[in-house]
């Protein structure tokens, strides 16, 4: 037996979680450079820095703010400057006062959790960034949903949190992470602590930046050769819709731990279309019901030629159509309405075409089933097309 309680595929399912922060994250690059720009008055000069951070679900915001913080640490020790960060979750702590005891007992595990107010707390975290010499970065994560429950005030402490100190140096940063662009929801005290210049832009990934980094996960969490190319590829299509990581590495981490149920040695494009049909399946049977015999039949015909593999031609489903169809009694269309069908049953969300260039100069269309595994797929329309019509 080998790595993860001996299992076959996954080495080290840690490497899959959400909290996991790499040390290198791909595609965020320019990011974290921007970032180092920002703060390194912080190292060099002893001064406070503010930065906005924006960006959609699964873009890699909050995992960029933990990695910069690490590696400011590590920067600021090797400087003899003692660094330290703490994440705030504002959707889970909503008020100043929630916010507030989360900084408190950062340091003061046993600070009470009521009876002191805003003004105590803040005091209490002063004496202990300050005790020991600390500068202390407050990340605070989806800030937008503690502003808009008026909790400005809060972001204007924090950014002016030296500002009676006189001489020597600052003691906080602040870093505020949102969704939407959010400086218009300050107050112009709190606002004239933020430069504009300071909002780094975190945008969707593409399929080709997805695919990079589920590859990258693949080869710190599971063994070599586990996870086919095609599988990997397919996983990258599937959340490109959405340009979300966090989508794509949750069907990465589900899919091995299908394939490990199974006591597989491989991650199948099935374990992954499963994956994804436990995670987020816009297939439904009612979608299914929906087709006439016609589209039932092109669907199925996809279905049994993909069998374990990720994407087929067009020409490959083509050939299968005329098979399924002569078995159901049926008439298969010419090659003009066969297309018809197909790109119906596409635009139901039901299966994904993409066209591939070859040197030739070729054109190839290939087919996915992203959403719902062949097999499971396949019952259901052999149940649905074997029904009487009524």
């Amino acid at each position: 037996m080998n790595g993860y309680g001996g299992s076959r595929v996954l080495k080290d399912p840690a490497k899959l979680s959400f909290d996991y922060v790499p040390e290198r994250l791909v595609h965020r690059e320019r990011q974290m450079n921007k970032l180092r720009m920002i703060f390194r008055p912080v190292l060099e000069s002893g001064v406070s820095q503010t930065a906005l951070l924006i960006g959609n679900v699964g873009t890699g915001k909050t995992a960029t703010s933990k990695r910069f913080c690490l590696d400011l640490i590590r920067e600021g020790n090797e400087k003899g400057r003692p660094m330290d960060f703490v994440v705030v979750n504002c959707r889970q702590r909503s008020t100043e006062a929630a916010v507030l005891l989360r900084l408190v007992t950062h340091f003061d595990e046993r600070f009470p959790d009521r009876g002191f107010s805003t003004m105590e707390m803040l005091r209490a975290l002063r004496k202990h960034v300050e005790t020991r010499g600390l500068h202390l970065v407050v990340v605070l994560d989806e800030a937008d949903v503690l502003l808009r429950r008026g909790a400005g005030d809060l972001i204007y402490q924090l950014s002016r949190f030296d500002e009676e100190k006189i001489g020597g140096r600052a003691s906080l940063s602040l870093m505020l992470i949102s969704q939407k662009y959010l400086l218009d929801l300050l107050d112009p005290a709190s606002l004239s602590t933020f430069r504009r210049a300071n909002t780094i832009q975190f945008d969707r990934y593409t399929a080709a930046e997805l695919r990079d980094i589920v590859a990258d996960r693949v080869r710190l969490a599971f063994h070599p050769g586990t996870v086919p190319e095609e599988s990997i590829d397919l996983i990258a299509d599937i959340s490109a819709e959405f340009g979300d990581a966090r989508f794509a590495i949750e069907i990465l981490e589900k899919a091995g731990m299908l394939a490990e149920e199974e006591g597989s040695d491989q991650v199948t494009a099935e374990n992954v279309r499963a994956a994804k049909a436990f995670t987020y399946s816009v297939v439904t049977r009612s979608k299914v019901e929906g087709l006439d015999v016609q589209r039932r039949l092109v669907l199925l015909a996809t279905a049994r030629a993909m069998k374990d593999r990720a994407y087929v031609t067009t020409g490959e489903v083509e050939k299968m159509y005329h098979v399924v169809a002569e078995e159901y009694g049926q008439r298969p269309r010419g090659h003009t309405q066969f297309w018809a069908y197909l790109q119906a049953v596409s635009s139901e969300g039901l299966l994904e075409t993409k066209v591939s260039g070859d040197p030739a100069g070729g054109r190839t269309t290939y087919i996915s089933v992203p959403d719902i595994p062949v097999k499971v797929l396949s019952e259901m329309l052999e149940e649905m097309l074997a029904e009487p019509e009524e």
